[in-house]
């Protein structure tokens, strides 16, 4: 997993991950003290690679993060997106898509509404 924490590798791996028609993605945020939770860490990968997402890294510019949320080509995966979404739509005022829910897809294979 690469640690990513500059604009321009952040660049590089959207470009990347754009390629692919799936992506798994993963945030990771602090909500304590906020109405709206803090970005810290997104975790991403395709079938190629995976990368980690420091957020919060000095100067880093996470445009190309949301345009690849935003891009319709790329299926993206996530687990429990409801806050995920959140996030990418405080930040950047979209909704990722499209976008595949393994949570939702469990409960309606009938395992339940609180699978992890």
């Amino acid at each position: 997993m690469d640690l990513i924490t500059t604009s321009g590798d952040l660049a590089n791996a959207c470009d990347r991950l754009a390629k692919h028609r799936v992506i798994t993605v993963d945030t990771e945020f602090l909500r304590e003290t906020t109405y709206y939770p803090l970005l810290c860490v997104v975790q991403m990968a395709s079938a190629d690679e995976a990368v980690v997402i420091d957020t919060l890294a000095e100067g880093i510019e996470l445009k190309p993060f949301f345009d690849l949320m935003a891009n319709e080509k790329v299926l993206k995966v996530f687990h429990a997106a409801r806050q995920d979404i959140e996030i990418v739509w405080h930040r950047a005022g979209i909704v990722p898509h499209p976008i595949f829910d393994t949570q939702v897809a469990s409960m309606v294979l009938g395992y339940g509404d609180s699978i992890a």
